[in-house]
């Protein structure tokens, strides 16, 4: 088994699809976090100065959504086909679309509370009636068994209800896939003993 060490800030945020994949499979890995204070000084030590960054037997690998892909290859989180794996590709890009145009990274908090509620209020409604008649009257957005798509709506459907706590009321089928997904034991169990973030 390979040595892994995962390194972020103290948050969910791009990390925390590594972190699934990792309770799923139950792989040991060391989930070092560090504080935004200290990132300017960690930052010009990182390969392409971003996080995310998994060191696998010393090896450094960037790109959250790399590192996934990488880490399923293979498994049936990655999809059972070449069309199933196309297929949660395709829904894991669809959404990180989507989460990468918000700005994240503003510091002006009125510009940044502004260009969040224009994302939440006149982009998602779109990209979430697509998602849902994407899902239709399926368990799992592809296949007959979860993949790791399944994981990345979770991931990213709960961090926007965080800013917009009725963003799925007219989706309940989505709000039934987010819950699937929580109650896999696996995940469950990392939801109940991961730190405590917003985001």
């Amino acid at each position: 088994m390979p040595n892994y060490k995962l390194t972020y800030f103290n948050m969910r945020g791009r990390a925390e699809i590594i972190r699934y994949i990792f309770a799923y499979f139950d792989i040991k890995y060391e989930d070092h976090r560090i504080e935004q204070a200290d990132w300017p000084e960690i930052k010009p030590t990182i390969p392409f100065g971003k996080i995310p960054i998994l060191e696998v037997n010393g090896l450094t690998l960037h790109q959250s959504l790399a590192i996934a892909r990488y880490l399923t290859k293979n498994t049936d989180l990655a999809g059972k086909t070449e069309l199933e794996q196309c297929q949660v590709d395709a829904i894991v890009d669809t959404l990180d679309d989507f989460i990468s145009r918000f700005p994240w990274d503003e510091e002006k908090q009125d510009k940044k509370e502004q260009m969040f509620n224009e994302l939440l209020t006149f982009d998602a409604p779109r990209l979430l009636q697509d998602l849902d008649t994407y899902l239709g009257e399926k368990e799992w957005f592809i296949g007959n068994s979860v993949t790791w798509a399944d994981f990345y709506w979770e991931i990213c459907s709960t961090t926007l209800l965080v800013f917009k706590p009725d963003l799925l009321d007219i989706h309940p089928r989505l709000v039934t896939l987010q819950k699937k997904v929580q109650a896999i034991p696996a995940i469950a169990d990392w939801i109940q003993r991961r730190p405590q973030t917003r985001i």
